[in-house]
């Protein structure tokens, strides 16, 4: 992590689209416990770690700083390390630091969310994202937003992180053979015919279902480095992928193959999706839309889990280690 950065005695990091609550607190102290493995590894005495949480404004950060205290603490009886912590709503598609002034960047599934719905997506009227089958204009359109905002990002860090400076982003990714067969993320494929349904029984304005979109691009590898290369401030260290099963189990020894087995899972798989998509549905809709559309994604879901070939349900997750040239 931080190799080529000299070991300075004050550390600065960040961790973008930090979120809240205990994840936001694991992350930060898995950070801290790296950074001070790294310097007792060559005898050197633990560092001061000044770590910046990033979110946007709405972001509840109370939460997370109610955490802080323990957190300190324990690092300091297990590690023997103070790591001081702060702050910084804002969006990363932004400058957030004073130029040259961080060692280490992290972000955990944040990038695929852009930073706004793409321009010329009028006539994807049937699906609130990538669908298929789907006007050509669509994927197009997602993509070019995704190349502009990912450059962005990249630019926006280059002028924060230090020479030989490292940065570590997680996100939601995509197979390269996935691009124009198929859907391109099943979970707002099954959000956008629960909300078809809606708008089919009157329950929501069609114009309104028509107009709504995610802000969001899972992109494959080869868009990711297409784009990294491009900007030309960051060396590619290394690129993992592996596949990871969106949660939906069960306080069962075994997985019944019943249809209470399959209701309950879709249950929690519903549960999981409100939790990420709710503000985006409220903003649009209206929260009284949320109990309807998630009640029909448990039973699509529950559905879905019923064929043998759709369980379990993987998503694939991109991780790439840069550094600042």
């Amino acid at each position: 992590m931080l190799v080529n950065v000299d070991f300075p005695g004050c550390i600065k990091v960040a961790d973008l689209g930090c979120s809240t609550g205990q994840n936001t607190v694991l992350a930060m102290s898995t950070i801290a416990n790296t950074i001070i493995e790294s310097y007792q590894q060559i005898s050197k005495n633990p560092p001061e770690i000044d770590c910046y949480l990033n979110d946007l404004p709405e972001n509840d950060f109370n939460t997370t700083f109610k955490c802080i205290p323990s957190f300190q603490e324990k690092l300091k009886m297990e590690a023997k390390g103070k790591c001081f912590v702060s702050g910084v709503p804002g969006s990363f598609y932004s400058r957030l630091s004073p130029r040259k002034s961080l060692h280490f960047v992290h972000s955990a599934f944040s990038i695929h969310w852009l930073s706004k719905i793409p321009d010329g997506l009028e006539s994807n009227t049937k699906s609130i994202y990538i669908k298929y089958p789907y006007p050509p204009n669509v994927y197009k359109s997602y993509l070019n937003q995704f190349k502009n905002d990912f450059s962005l990002f990249l630019k926006m860090r280059s002028e924060e992180i230090v020479h030989n400076g490292h940065m570590v982003l997680t996100f939601v990714g995509r197979k390269v053979s996935d691009t124009l067969s198929k859907d391109c993320f099943q979970v707002w494929s099954l959000l956008s015919d629960c909300l078809l349904d809606l708008a089919s029984e009157g329950f929501v304005n069609k114009s309104v279902m028509e107009s709504f979109n995610m802000p969001f691009y899972n992109p494959n590898e080869e868009e990711v480095r297409e784009v990294i290369l491009k900007e030309g401030s960051f060396e590619i260290n290394k690129i993992e992928k592996f596949d990871h099963v969106v949660p939906y189990k069960i306080d069962r020894e075994e997985e019944d193959e019943d249809q209470s087995f399959q209701l309950e899972a879709g249950i929690k798989h519903a549960s999981w999706a409100r939790c990420i998509t709710e503000p985006l549905l409220v903003a649009h809709f209206g929260d009284e839309i949320i109990e309807p559309v998630f009640n029909k994604y448990a039973h699509y879901m529950a559905k879905y889990l019923s064929f043998s070939n759709h369980r379990p349900n993987m998503t694939l997750v991109i991780v790439i280690s840069l550094t600042r040239k």
